[in-house]
């Protein structure tokens, strides 16, 4: 195990989603208007946030985590609300951290799992298994013994081969092979997604905000049935095959929310979209005062019922209206 090698293939199909993934970071101009619009970045952190969290049966809501991170306070079980300030304090951290650095890694573990776990940030003691709703054993994790070992032996073989293989695949790889390792006591799933975003950012600025843990939520288990068929295959093909088209979605949604066609009427939707928060009741008067217009009949014609034939805003009744008259609308 000296000089460990993860094992895996290159398919046609990973080098079919690479190029589409390319193309797609193309089409989004250098990120100019993704970083233009700071309220869709600061949506898409909250999506990843809410979702790795919600894989591992976290149950608060989005909008939870959202009144959380804003510094509201929030009913729930007390653990729940620390995995989302620990998490939301991990990502914070991402442009700060060095994707090959183990010590990096257990920095930002201890930090997902502060005041959660034990001993946090260090590798577990004790053996582990994976196990279905059933109690069925689906993966015996190697012994504690074996774990400092394995993960120097795994950040190692990245340190070399980071020049010569695709971010895309190394990242996915270092997922998988992370979670086959289970190096931590807990947390190991919200670390390794954050893990891959890490190396992926560290490449291109855009993963830090890409929510491709929302994807995995979505396709949850397609997640579990890859990373089993790993374990029973030995490599880690279908694995990459898997995160690769997750990757391709979340950038298909990006660019359809960043890159519309440039009409008076997409861009009138934009900048409704940039004033508005995601999921947030706002008052057409404070969508009015944010826009600089003075005529309801323009907000209404120009800009909010575009947005709600395109069913990107929706008409709501927020918890306190603040009158009987007013209308709500939330993206």
């Amino acid at each position: 195990m000296k000089n460990y090698i993860p094992p895996y293939s290159i398919t046609s199909k990973m080098v079919d989603y690479i190029s589409s993934i390319m193309e797609k970071i193309g089409k989004l101009d250098n990120y100019a208007n993704f970083k233009k619009m700071p309220t869709l970045r600061k949506n898409n952190r909250i999506r990843s946030i809410h979702s790795s969290l919600a894989i591992e049966a976290n149950s608060l809501s989005i909008d939870q985590v959202r009144d959380l991170i804003s510094g509201k306070t929030v009913i729930g079980p007390q653990k729940e609300i620390q995995e989302v300030k620990n998490a939301y304090k991990a990502y914070e951290m991402i442009k700060d951290i060095n994707p090959y650095s183990i010590n990096d890694l257990k920095k930002i573990h201890k930090t997902i799992t502060y005041l959660i776990v034990n001993e946090p940030g260090d590798f577990r003691k004790g053996n582990e298994g994976v196990f279905d709703e059933n109690g069925n054993c689906l993966h015996m994790c190697p012994p504690p013994e074996q774990v400092n070992t394995l993960m120097n032996q795994l950040f190692n073989w990245m340190e070399k081969r980071k020049d010569d293989i695709h971010p895309l695949i190394l990242s996915s790889i270092f997922h998988y092979e992370f979670v086959f390792i289970h190096p931590f006591e807990d947390g190991n799933g919200r670390t390794a997604r954050l893990w891959q975003n890490i190396i992926l950012s560290n490449w291109k600025e855009i993963f830090a905000y890409l929510p491709i843990e929302s994807e995995i939520k979505k396709y949850q288990d397609g997640y579990y049935k890859a990373i089993a068929d790993c374990n029973k295959n030995g490599d880690s093909t279908i694995f990459i095959e898997f995160m690769l088209k997750m990757i391709d979605k979340v950038l298909e949604e990006t660019i359809n929310a960043t890159n519309m066609p440039l009409t008076e009427k997409t861009i009138n939707i934009k900048k409704l979209l940039q004033v508005m928060d995601y999921n947030v009741p706002i008052s057409a008067n404070e969508i009015m005062k944010k826009l600089g217009i003075k005529s309801k009949e323009t907000l209404r014609s120009t800009y909010l019922d575009p947005a709600i034939k395109e069913g990107l805003v929706a008409l709501t009744i927020p918890d306190k209206p603040t009158s009987k008259n007013q209308m709500y609308y939330k993206i």
